[in-house]
């Protein structure tokens, strides 16, 4: 593309021109009385416009000669994209025309497409019907094989549960012997038995002497006594037991006696009636 050449005016005339115009009007104001009359002030101010304008003048000239370049430039520009839009015009029918040929080819390839993708789905829906009959003989054997290790699951929990009652049971028959050795020897044994049943997910625990009664993770022997709201528990009476943090069994407690509804039962006659009974398997989250 050429570069553009702007039209050039020569400017000294308008300058001098200007520069004349300037004196005259410093002259009318050098000889004039103070104060200047409506004359001379009428003539003064005219020099001083008619010597602005010719200061213009020439850029205004160039700048309209610019433009009526430019626009002759942009027409010239114009006729070239239409003789260029002509040209594409021609192109976009011969791609149409091939287009079309093109369109009939893929019509006929959907067509066989369709055939093959009908095929393929009977295939799939029969292969599907063979997966679904396989898939329930299979769930049914899974069923079964689930069923049986969950009922084994709650069995040897149950087992693991009343081992450690009775464990617990003995360790506070040392207690209430009184003898050191035996207290601590079956203290260690009992600590070693739930650390062992700790690592399967079973968590024994016992209610602290003193702490508030709190029916969630605690329960009286007799279940029909209510227990004040200011209920401090005496002593535990049966480990509580949770199971992959879940609540299994909430401890045994007995109250105390001044806060209690009534004297509980001795310790030993309740923990001897939870032996008696089969360890709980329905697990409930605390809240």
């Amino acid at each position: 593309m050429r570069e553009r050449t702007s039209p050039k005016l020569a400017k000294w005339p308008f300058f001098l021109a200007d520069v004349a115009l300037l004196g005259a009007a410093w002259l009318i104001f050098w000889q004039s009385r103070t104060p200047m009359t409506a004359w001379e002030a009428f003539y003064c101010a005219a020099c001083v416009a008619l010597g602005a304008v010719l200061g213009v003048a020439p850029y205004l000239l160039e700048y309209r000669a610019a433009m009526k370049v430019i626009e002759a430039e942009r027409l010239a520009q114009a006729i070239l994209q239409i003789e260029n839009i002509e040209i594409i015009g021609r192109q976009i029918n011969q791609a149409t025309s091939g287009w079309q040929t093109a369109h009939e080819h893929a019509s006929q390839a959907v067509g066989a497409a369709r055939e093959i993708a009908e095929r393929i789905t009977t295939e799939a829906r029969a292969f599907s019907d063979f997966l679904r009959k396989s898939n329930d003989a299979e769930k049914s054997h899974l069923r079964l094989e689930v069923d049986k290790l969950r009922r084994s699951e709650n069995e040897w929990l149950q087992i693991l549960v009343r081992i450690l009652d009775h464990i617990f049971a003995l360790h506070q028959a040392a207690v209430r012997s009184g003898l050191p050795n035996l207290v601590e020897e079956l203290g260690q044994f009992q600590n070693a038995c739930r650390d062992t049943a700790r690592r399967v997910g079973l968590v024994a625990f016992v209610a602290i002497p003193g702490e508030p009664y709190d029916s969630r993770v605690h329960q009286l022997a007799d279940a029909s006594i209510a227990p004040a709201a200011e209920a401090r528990v005496a002593q535990t009476i049966a480990a509580g037991y949770s199971f992959q943090g879940q609540l299994l069994r909430p401890a045994l407690v007995s109250l105390q006696a001044e806060e209690g509804p009534r004297p509980q039962e001795p310790a030993d006659d309740s923990a001897d009636r939870l032996l008696d009974q089969p360890a709980p398997v329905a697990m409930t989250k605390p809240e």
